[in-house]
């Protein structure tokens, strides 16, 4: 770990201190204002709208301003679109609030690159240890995010108004970092150079990658964003939704400091198929109850599994394409994420306040099913290619 990649953990820490923070945050929001309770997780589904729609502007000014300036600007966009939510907070604006997430979700998109840039800071062969490393850095927002939302929720008179202001702070902060970290000058790109996107995009290894990637973190955030609700449904004190976020949030990225070494080790199918067990283990333990520590257990399960998932999606995205193509690769495999994000974000809203939690994870079931299909189907393509060698 250089000083580059600890200063970029840090900085993928405070952005996870900015998504911990809404999610604890906008869905209890959103219900307190939104005209009607289904409504109430629409903010949660705000933000990644955002950053599906902000996926080709990000691509844009990452390859106009490089690393460093297009983080800057994401940044700056964050700072104002916290601003924003605590001023729709105050004047119970939901709409306002619904648009401010929308807004929010260009710094999204825009962060989602920390753990690609990883890699081009780190010698090719420990790409897997950088990017698995700084994802590592979540662990501040592990900590930071939740008992932020909960020390600063009676700030003002209006419940976690306050929380949108210290957010403003943290963007400054990530600022001041970003500024003091040297990324490699980007590779010569030729006009039209490397393969089209629908070409790449054919390929089985980039089709699993973005699948896997997307579903995985589809239903972490179907459970994770429902779970203030579905605490607050069942009686369970704010104190105690934040607690089960933190432990939640940990064990989405403590796994961070060993699993490049089991992907090294091991490869990334096996390891995404050992997040995808964990998976169906955090469902069973959230059917089995609805106290405290069947939250807890259940989230903390769902975050180690979504670390091996996305992960190993992310390094095994990595031999899909060139450097030169990196932009459009990398580009695409982030909409496909945030496209699922925002599906799940409104299902997870609908489903908890009108189902229930119960149907909620039972439905989650879905697509764990289609990530374990395709994590077969490309482990049964690359044995008939060896095969045919």
């Amino acid at each position: 770990m250089n000083r580059n990649l600890w200063l970029l953990a840090i900085c993928q820490g405070l952005f996870l201190t900015n998504n911990v923070t809404f999610i604890a945050i906008n869905g209890l929001v959103g219900l307190a204002i939104a005209p009607r309770g289904w409504m109430a997780t629409l903010p949660v589904m705000g933000y990644v709208v955002g950053s599906a729609l902000a996926t080709g502007l990000v691509v844009r000014s990452q390859r106009r301003f490089g690393r460093r300036g297009a983080f800057q600007i994401g940044l700056a966009v964050a700072l104002g679109s916290a601003l924003l939510c605590a001023y729709a907070a105050f004047s119970k604006n939901f709409w306002l609030l619904c648009f401010a997430t929308v807004v929010a979700g260009y710094y999204n998109a825009n962060a989602g690159l920390y753990r690609f840039a990883a890699a081009e800071l780190a010698a090719p062969d420990w790409r897997e240890k950088a990017v698995s490393l700084v994802m590592a850095g979540g662990l501040i927002g592990a900590v930071a995010g939740p008992n932020l939302a909960a020390a600063t929720r009676q700030m003002f008179a209006v419940p976690f108004a306050g929380a949108y202001l210290a957010l403003a702070l943290v963007a400054l902060l990530s600022m001041a970092l970003m500024r003091f970290i040297d990324f490699p000058a980007p590779p010569a790109r030729a006009q039209g150079g490397g393969r089209p996107l629908a070409e790449i995009a054919r390929q089985p290894v980039f089709i699993v990658a973005a699948a896997a990637g997307a579903l995985g973190y589809g239903v972490m955030n179907l459970l994770m964003a429902a779970t203030p609700i579905a605490m607050q449904i069942c009686s369970l004190p704010f104190e105690d939704a934040a607690l089960v976020l933190e432990w939640h949030v940990i064990g989405m990225f403590a796994p961070g400091f060993f699993t490049g070494h089991l992907i090294r080790r091991f490869g990334a199918l096996p390891v995404m198929g050992a997040g995808l067990l964990l998976n169906l283990a955090c469902i069973a333990v959230a059917l089995s109850g609805v106290e405290l520590r069947h939250f807890a257990i259940a989230l903390c399960l769902l975050g180690v599994g979504w670390n091996f998932l996305f992960t190993g999606s992310t390094t095994l995205s990595l031999t899909a394409y060139t450097a030169e193509e990196s932009d459009r690769a990398q580009g695409a495999l982030n909409f496909c994420v945030f496209a699922t994000l925002a599906l799940t974000s409104f299902a997870s809203g609908v489903l908890v306040t009108t189902q229930g939690w119960q149907l909620l994870n039972l439905g989650s079931l879905v697509p764990v099913a289609l990530t374990g299909a395709a994590l077969l189907w490309l482990a049964h393509t690359r044995r008939r290619a060896r095969g045919v060698a």
